[in-house]
This record gives C-alpha cells, sequence and structure tokens, in this order.
C-alpha cells in the first residue's frame, strides 16, 4: 500500500494507563489516576440532569452546526456566532488547522516540550517543524519570533504551557502578537485557561479585535469535567473561521456532549468551587517540594512538574504499584521529572505520603 512515509515513521499518542488496567495488572482494589489533568471533582450535577432527561432517538444525527450549544458559547465569551468552531475536543480543531494550513513546503513554529499534538499533526501533513526550547519552562517568544519566516504559516502558543503549567504574561503576549507577520496564523491553545490565577493573564478574546490572525483553543474537557464527551471549541474571526469550517468533519461534536456543555457553562459556581479547591491543592505540592528540596513549575493549571532527580519512569513505577498513576516526564520531554494533577485534598495527601516514601528509600 502506498502510505505517507510520515505515518509509517510516527508513533501513535500515548494515553497513559486505564485504571482497569493497573488495576488487573498489580492486583490493586484501589486506584488514583493523576495523570491526564481530569478534574477530580467530575462534573457538575446540572450535567447529569441534562443527560438524564434527554429522551429523543439516539438514531437521529447530532447538530451538525451545534446551533445551542454554538449560542451558548457565543454568550458566555462575548463573541458572534460565526465566530466560533466546535470539534470533538479542542484536539480536533488542532487538526482542522494543521490539515488547512500546513503542507510540504510549509513550517510551523512551537516551544519545546510542548503539547505533543501540534508537532504530531505537522509531521503528518509534511510541514516544517521549528521547535524553540523553553526558558526555565516559558515560552521563548523572542526566538520563536526569529524562527519564523516567509514559509512559516502557523504559531502554536500554550498558556498555561503543558506541561510546565507557565503561563505567557499579557504584556509579552501582545508584543509577540504585534510583531508576527499579518499571514502568519497564532493559535493560542488555552485549555487549562479557567484555573488561571495570575493577575498578568491576558484576557485573550478582547485580543482578537486587534490581531485577526489569532485563534483561542478551549475545552470543556479539563475544569468543566466533561472529556468523556470530547467538546472543544475555538474563537477566532469570522474569516478564520468560514476557511477552516471545510476541514471540519461534519457532526463532529455528539448530541449528548452538546447537551452536556450546554449544561456546564450553566452551572460557573461550579467552576470557582474547583478553580479555588486546585489552587488549594497546587499549595499542597508547592509545600511539600519545598521541604524536600525538590525544583518545581509553579503552575497556573491543574498539574504539576516536579523534579525527582532521578529516572523519571522508576518514579512513575513506584508510584504505580502504590496506587497512584502519573505522567513520567520521559515521554514529554523532562527526564527526571514527572507531572502530576492536582486531585482532591485527601488524594493529593495521599500521593505525597507515597512520593515521601520513595525519597526516603533513595536518600538511605
Amino acid at each position: 500500500m502506498k502510505w505517507k512515509e510520515a505515518v509509517t515513521n510516527l508513533q501513535p499518542y500515548q494515553p497513559g494507563k486505564s485504571i482497569e488496567e493497573v488495576k488487573k495488572q498489580y492486583g490493586l482494589s484501589e486506584i488514583t489516576k493523576l495523570a491526564s489533568n481530569e478534574n477530580p471533582f467530575g462534573c457538575s450535577n446540572l450535567v447529569r440532569e441534562a443527560i438524564g432527561s434527554y429522551g429523543t432517538s439516539y438514531a437521529l444525527y447530532p447538530d451538525g452546526y451545534a446551533t445551542n450549544l454554538r449560542s451558548a458559547v457565543a454568550r458566555h465569551v462575548n463573541k458572534q456566532e460565526t465566530e466560533l468552531i466546535f470539534g470533538n475536543g479542542s484536539d480536533e480543531i488542532i487538526q482542522i488547522i494543521s490539515r488547512s494550513l500546513l503542507y510540504p513546503g510549509r513550517n510551523t513554529v512551537m516551544a519545546a516540550p510542548t503539547f505533543p499534538q501540534y508537532k504530531h499533526n505537522a509531521v503528518i501533513e509534511g510541514a516544517g517543524i521549528r521547535e524553540v526550547p523553553l526558558i526555565n519552562g516559558a515560552h521563548d517568544l523572542t526566538a520563536m519570533l526569529a524562527a519564523i519566516d516567509g514559509e512559516t504559516s502557523v504559531v502554536w502558543v500554550c498558556s498555561p504551557n503543558n506541561p510546565t503549567g507557565i503561563h505567557i504574561p499579557e504584556r509579552e503576549l501582545v508584543g509577540f502578537l504585534s510583531q508576527v507577520p499579518d499571514d502568519v496564523m497564532v493559535v493560542l491553545d488555552e485549555a487549562y485557561f479557567e484555573y488561571t490565577n495570575a493577575e498578568d493573564y491576558p484576557d485573550s478574546v478582547k485580543l482578537l479585535d486587534s490581531f485577526p490572525n489569532l485563534i483561542i483553543l478551549r475545552t470543556f474537557s479539563k475544569i468543566y469535567g466533561l472529556a468523556a464527551f470530547r467538546v472543544g471549541y475555538g474563537i477566532a474571526h469570522k474569516d478564520i473561521i468560514r476557511r477552516l469550517e471545510p476541514a471540519r468533519e461534519p457532526f463532529n461534536t455528539n448530541t449528548l456532549g452538546q447537551i452536556a456543555a450546554i449544561a456546564a457553562l450553566g452551572d460557573q459556581e461550579f467552576i470557582i468551587r474547583c478553580k479555588e479547591e486546585n489552587k488549594k491543592g497546587l499549595q499542597q505540592f508547592y509545600s511539600f517540594c519545598e521541604e524536600a528540596g525538590l525544583a518545581y513549575y509553579p503552575s497556573q493549571g491543574n498539574f504539576i512538574l516536579i523534579n525527582f532527580e532521578m529516572d523519571s519512569d522508576e518514579v512513575f513505577q513506584f508510584l504505580l504499584e502504590k496506587g497512584y498513576i502519573v505522567r513520567s516526564g520521559r515521554a514529554l520531554g523532562f527526564p527526571g521529572w514527572i507531572r502530576v494533577t492536582v486531585g482532591s485534598q485527601q488524594q493529593n495527601e495521599g500521593i505525597i505520603q507515597q512520593m515521601k516514601s520513595l525519597l526516603a528509600v533513595r536518600n538511605k
């Protein structure tokens, strides 16, 4: 068969271990998954009520335009309905952008390490990839500007960055956007936007009025607790949305996902509570790291990257056998580190105790 060479040489995305897989492998009755930055508090009760009251036939296709969800999100972000695109998670919008703008002869610029799907999709499309190393966990925007040339189509900016949790301050972001050529799309991935507390975090939606080459990505998979439903969206000038739409799969957001997302938007009190609990949880990890003398990045997301100064996979395996699934930094471009999702207070206390046990063994 005449496969694309890029596909034959590309490894598929490797999701974290599932809870049932770990239970079976290690004979554990209880597992705490802190690997995929999911909301430990689940979702709003309004979502359960909305899904439970759904009575229409499952044989019908979803609303391909996501009419009701589009209207709800437009009100939420204070933009026009024509300035939105919806995806099967924001992952699919990354794919749509790549499919529309990246091809052989063009290149794309991104930080490294950052969310791996930017690079993954660029490889599939045959585009050149220019990775700019982070500085202390943050985007090097000056070097990213220098990497842009006449063949650059897309620049990816992840804020807060995954896996470091470092955000881009408003002043730096505006300065960067002001220097990116008008014919280069800037993708601002804000998957963790609702968790941010930094005073200098930008009001990115307002920036769309000044920078028509900007698109903002957000998701219902993180703080809204709807990862199982796979709903994400992009916000951009209507001309960008119009050009991206032909690359979107029809009926790409399912009926129950649309219903769940509308209900979730209607409970902002739940979002505020989750944000506050996450802030407290981060402080638990900060205190542990400072007491233990471990380096870490202060995070604006619902995860923390910690340097154990030992093999990441060994840390991962130790915690796995104790019933905690985390993310090894080896796969994230940070060997020696692990990324841990912030859980409930009890979950955080539990994994911190196991981390202390690991350090005690290591330091003998």
